[in-house]
């Protein structure tokens, strides 16, 4: 089966994220890297994509550059990664739209809610893919808590606490560091800091599992080191739309904390916890018995688990093969799209532009609900209310 090709917007040499999405584009052997634009500064970005494996032609200075050579190839890319600086992503996303091809898309995928809602309303118009890189979806044991909820395992969803803390951010001292000043300057990061950074990680993955959306929420959002204008730590409670109660905590200053994702669930018939820092175990309780631990790899999981698992049980799966399962899912994607047929259902659990939107909508409604000393807000987008 021939590979589709990719091809990569940002993620230059040093780049924190760039060498996530090649490991997990190539896992697979689903796609092949033939193009990229990977820096901003024109040559540095064309001697990197050339020594990456690039042909000469196909490493391009700028974006706009690739998507003028992309277009008038017969091979031109089946997928285009954006994984540029945020200000970035809204127009790199829908100019590659327009012009037909699928992107996947770095979060946030936009700046305001007004421009997420055109990202979706041009995916669905054009019919391509716009997906969103939230990547602690793609791994085998959040899919199997997502299973687990959608086949009553847990009974009615009555609660789910999300957090996103670490302590990275926590020196005062660091206020003129600019990998973190940026961060929390209104100019560059926009209406939120902390949660537009971590925190929409933890609520999008609270909707994943119990396959629920944000409807209203009210925040309480602080900056502990005082210098900063944006928040670095917010408290966050929220109402679903299947009636799920939602808490959530995110923070920059957690000393201690390193990365900090967990989720846990809990229903009328028992309760689940993972952590991104042990993702291979999955704690469940079912009501009245003894505390059982999942092991990723096990025999006798869900459908979507099992795709997603590629090493024997005991051996670690990271964060590069949980990218690769987002990969995995778009190449069945676009594949199904070319032969016109429906995609397997354990592999359509990719991040949508809805979701980049939720999230920006989410996001501004904690900043303004932080604004107002936790007045609930609706959650919504407008075009979904």
């Amino acid at each position: 089966m021939a590979r589709l090709n990719w091809g990569m917007i940002g993620g230059g040499e040093g780049s924190q994220i760039g060498p996530a999405h090649r490991l997990g584009a190539g896992l697979d052997g689903e796609f092949a890297f033939v193009a990229g634009a990977l820096d901003h500064r024109p040559e540095a970005g064309r001697d990197y994509g050339r020594r990456l494996g690039l042909d000469p032609d196909r490493s391009y200075g700028n974006w706009r550059e690739m998507l003028e050579g992309e277009a008038g190839r017969a091979d031109r890319v089946d997928l285009v990664t954006v994984a540029t600086p945020n200000a970035t992503h809204f127009e790199i996303t829908r100019e590659f739209l327009k012009a037909g091809f699928h992107v996947l898309c770095e979060k946030p995928m936009t700046m305001t809610v007004e421009e997420g809602e055109e990202i979706v309303a041009l995916a669905r118009e054009t019919g391509r893919i716009c997906a969103v890189n939230y990547g602690y979806t793609g791994y085998s044991l959040v899919r199997h808590m997502k299973a687990m909820v959608a086949r009553g395992d847990l009974g009615r969803i009555r609660l789910v606490v999300a957090e996103f803390a670490h302590g990275h951010h926590a020196d005062a001292a660091d206020a003129d560091n600019p990998r973190v000043r940026w961060r929390y300057d209104p100019a560059q990061a926009g209406v939120s800091a902390q949660f537009a950074d971590c925190g929409i990680h933890a609520l999008h993955m609270a909707s994943f599992v119990t396959g629920q959306e944000v409807e209203r929420l009210s925040a309480d959002t602080v900056s502990c080191i005082e210098s900063r204008a944006l928040e670095d730590d917010a408290m966050v409670n929220f109402r679903m739309s299947g009636g799920t109660v939602g808490r959530l905590w995110t923070s920059s200053v957690a000393i201690g904390r390193q990365h900090g994702l967990t989720l846990q669930v809990f229903g009328e018939k028992g309760g689940l916890r993972w952590a991104q820092e042990q993702p291979n175990q999955l704690y469940w309780m079912p009501l009245g018995q003894r505390l059982q631990v999942i092991e990723r790899g096990e025999a006798g999981l869900s459908p979507e688990a099992d795709r997603t698992t590629r090493v024997t049980i005991g051996h670690a799966e990271g964060m590069p093969l949980a990218f690769a399962n987002i990969y995995k899912d778009l190449a069945e994607a676009i594949r199904a799209r070319k032969e016109g047929r429906e995609m397997d259902p354990a592999a359509d659990l990719y991040p949508r532009a809805e979701d980049g939107l939720r999230s920006m909508a989410a996001v501004f409604a904690v900043a303004a609900s932080g604004k107002a000393d936790g007045t609930w807000v609706d959650a919504r987008p407008p075009m979904f209310r």
